[in-house]
């Protein structure tokens, strides 16, 4: 079997206990058999009536009461475990609800790329449009990141040549040919469903190839808070479903908006339309790969913006992740975001308060932990070095004990040779090279200029760097077989 990125297993934190995990539970099926949810696609309507919800026509939209046995037969029949592949398979991820290893990795389609500058040793901060070569650049830089698993596109392309018609083939393939970890987003043109695919089955190496080595996934936001199926997003939904490609259901609901500020509320509600998403996707096509994909986020009361750097946003998070593991779903999460707009301590506060708790929850799939300020509406290339080092301090600190009962012997023996010594100090028993490890040093330590003027340089030595594009002839290839790629999205100079 080929190998995975490994990531970090995580001894899971049980926020909640077994009678709060069915307390959850059952208001949220309640909500589904007595509250019920709108639905604004007529087809998704017909599949739930044909399964057995009760159905009230209104005039724009159903009423859908969704019973508590046909949620159990979805859950039954959802994978527990599941493959995100990668161009390189050394890359791929096996997600397993049953195994609480964490991944993290990029996201959010911001629509700012925020450059840093020094002058005099002071940083000037310089915010840009998104575009195919700045998303090009972020997942070579990605690609670079030791600490990042996989790549939701992080860059909102708005190239003049970019249409809602060649949106997507030229993120997603701007994406694969500059990394080879796994490669996801969100589909913004049904009619281009295909041609991604086709452009994930050419880069996997055909279509049996990408069945088991699928380079590419969706996100889908397939319920809109407070429970509703928007029409063109269950439509998009339902025909990924159909081609059996992995997908994401995203529900996020703003806790005092959307969503109930309080925690019960809130993790019921983010549940019951995530169990109305998975329902929802097994009926369309049995056995199909999904990821429950919790992002409760908090309201900020003041200008109803969403807040990430708050203690009730790791709470939501880590409960989410209890219930995915309570129904057998990998779980997709978020931690890692900065509410602040620039670089500093600010931003390091707010990131390492949901980067040290949400992770602990176990959650497979852990999104938006690279590079994000000002919510998730500005990417910085340096904020993302600053966090890939962070997040190799988080999985040092989440490690396991190594503790075990053969090695008992060997800390006697260290101990006993130290104490016959005559300097009596354990340096020589270091693992080399201790001196560089993490866990020793800040890994972007800096005395002069400090950890922004450190990320800085390391970005450019990574920008300066060679890339890692797609063969030329799979990139011919991708030119030939899928219409509107753009030419800078391929472009190499050769």
């Amino acid at each position: 079997m080929a190998k995975q990125r490994e990531g970090i297993v995580v001894k899971p934190y049980a926020r909640l206990s077994e009678s709060q995990i069915g307390l959850v539970d059952g208001v949220s099926r309640r909500i589904l058999e007595e509250q019920g949810i709108h639905c604004y696609n007529a087809a998704a309507t017909r599949l739930f009536k044909e399964h057995g919800a009760t159905v009230k026509e209104e005039s724009d939209y159903a009423y859908i009461r969704i019973p508590s046995a046909l949620v159990d037969r979805a859950l039954e029949s959802a994978p527990s475990r599941l493959v995100l592949g990668a161009r390189n398979p050394d890359n791929r991820l096996v997600l397993d609800a049953a195994e609480p290893r964490v991944r993290f990795g990029s996201g959010s389609e911001t629509n700012v790329w925020l450059d840093v500058r020094f002058e005099n040793g002071a940083p000037i901060f310089e915010r840009q449009p998104g575009s195919i070569e700045r998303l090009r650049a972020a997942a070579h830089l990605s690609e670079r990141l030791e600490n990042l698993d996989f790549f939701i596109r992080c860059v909102n392309i708005q190239d003049a040549e970019v249409t809602p018609e060649n949106k997507d083939v030229n993120k997603f393939i701007a994406s694969l040919d500059n990394i080879s970890k796994h490669v996801q987003a969100g589909l913004t043109d049904l009619g281009q469903l295909d041609n991604v695919v086709r452009a994930g089955e050419i880069v996997a190496g055909g279509k049996d190839a990408f069945v088991e080595n699928p380079v590419l996934s969706f996100i889908c936001c397939t319920v809109k808070s407070p429970l509703q199926i928007v029409d063109d997003t269950a439509e998009t939904f339902m025909e990924i479903s159909k081609r059996r490609v992995p997908v994401v259901i995203s529900s996020c609901p703003m806790g005092g908006a959307t969503g109930p500020f309080d925690e019960f509320g809130m993790v019921s509600l983010i549940n019951a339309e995530l169990l109305v998403g998975v329902t929802l996707h097994q009926l369309v096509s049995p056995g199909a790969p999904v990821l429950y994909g919790a992002v409760p986020v908090r309201t900020r009361l003041d200008n109803l913006n969403d807040m990430y750097g708050a203690p009730e946003f790791g709470h939501y998070n880590i409960d989410c992740a209890q219930m995915a593991r309570h129904y057998g779903l990998p779980c997709y999460s978020t931690a890692g975001v900065g509410d602040t707009a620039l670089p500093g301590i600010q931003a390091t506060a707010e990131k390492m308060l949901t980067l040290m708790s949400v992770p602990r929850g176990g959650a497979q799939y852990i999104h938006y932990a690279f590079g994000l300020l000002e919510r998730t509406n500005v990417f910085c290339p340096e904020q993302a070095i600053l966090d890939d080092a962070h997040i190799g301090i988080v999985k040092h600190t989440l490690a396991e004990p190594a503790i075990a009962d053969g090695d008992a012997p060997k800390v006697l023996s260290m101990i006993r040779e130290v104490m016959e010594s005559d300097h009596r100090t354990f340096i020589y028993h270091l693992p080399l090279p201790t001196r560089d490890a993490v866990y020793v040093r800040y890994p972007l330590e800096d005395d002069e200029h400090g950890a922004l003027m450190a990320a800085h340089r390391r970005r450019q030595e990574i920008m300066a760097g060679p890339r890692n594009p797609l063969p030329r002839e799979i990139r011919s290839e991708l030119m030939a077989a899928v219409p509107g790629i753009l030419p800078q999205t391929l472009n190499h100079g050769d």
